[in-house]
C-alpha cells in the first residue's frame, strides 16, 4: 500500500512540475515575442516589394539591415528610459533589448537595389527584382 501511495505522490509531483514548466515556457515565449517587431509585407506592381517594420523606441543609428543568402534581416537595439523625479518620490523604468526579425526573400531580388527609410518608429524597406527578371512589354509591329 505504501508503494502505491508513494507512486501516486511522485506522479502528482511530476505532473505539477510539468505544468509549472509549461507556464514558465509560455511566459518566456511571450517575453521573446514581445521583442519581435510587427511587420507588413506588400507587393507593389510586378517588380517591387515593400516591407514595413515597426521599431518603436529604436534610434536610426541603432538599426542594422542586411541581405544575405536571400534573407533580409533587421536588427535594432531598443533603449528606453522613463524617469520621474518628484519631491516625494523617484521612479525610473527602463527597457533595453535587441530586437530582430528575418524574412526569406523571393527569388530574383536585386540586393544592390535595396532601399531603406526610417520614419516615426517605422522602417520602410523597398526591394526590386533583378532587371533580367522584370516583366517586359514587347511591341508588336
Amino acid at each position: 500500500m505504501d508503494i502505491v501511495k508513494t507512486a501516486k505522490e511522485v506522479g502528482h509531483n511530476v505532473e505539477e512540475k510539468v505544468e509549472h514548466g509549461l507556464e514558465v515556457a509560455k511566459e518566456s515565449f511571450a517575453n521573446v515575442a514581445s521583442h519581435l517587431p510587427f511587420a507588413n509585407l506588400a507587393k507593389k506592381g510586378n517588380d517591387t516589394f515593400r516591407v514595413e517594420i515597426d521599431l518603436p523606441g529604436v534610434k536610426k543609428e541603432d538599426i542594422v539591415l542586411k541581405v544575405e543568402d536571400n534573407i533580409l534581416t533587421v536588427k535594432g537595439v531598443r533603449k528606453m528610459k522613463n524617469e520621474v523625479k518628484k519631491d516625494d518620490y523617484y521612479l525610473c523604468e527602463s527597457n533595453f533589448g535587441l530586437i530582430s526579425r528575418s524574412f526569406v526573400l523571393p527569388e530574383g531580388i536585386d540586393t544592390e537595389k535595396v532601399d531603406a527609410k526610417y520614419e516615426d518608429g517605422r522602417l520602410y524597406v523597398t526591394l526590386e527584382k533583378e532587371e533580367s527578371r522584370k516583366a517586359k512589354s514587347i511591341a508588336v509591329s
